[in-house]
């Protein structure tokens, strides 16, 4: 677990090695304000932009890619 020099467990510096060792990254670009809008679409589904944009690509593989 991540100790700062102290001893205490980092919460941020923990969270940050999890995301490498368990995520890949993918950057995306998209008009502006359309971050605005989906952000506002996935606060009102109850889930994060990376949860909802992950969704939305599940379902159009699922269904094909089309």
């Amino acid at each position: 677990m991540p100790r700062t020099k102290t001893g205490e467990f980092n919460q941020i510096a923990y969270q940050n090695e999890f995301n490498k060792r368990n995520y890949d990254r993918i950057e995306i670009k998209v008009p502006k304000g359309k971050k605005a809008v989906i952000q506002a679409a996935a606060t009102a589904a109850g889930q994060s932009v990376s949860e909802f944009i992950s969704q939305a690509i599940d379902k159009r593989m699922e269904s094909g890619g089309q």
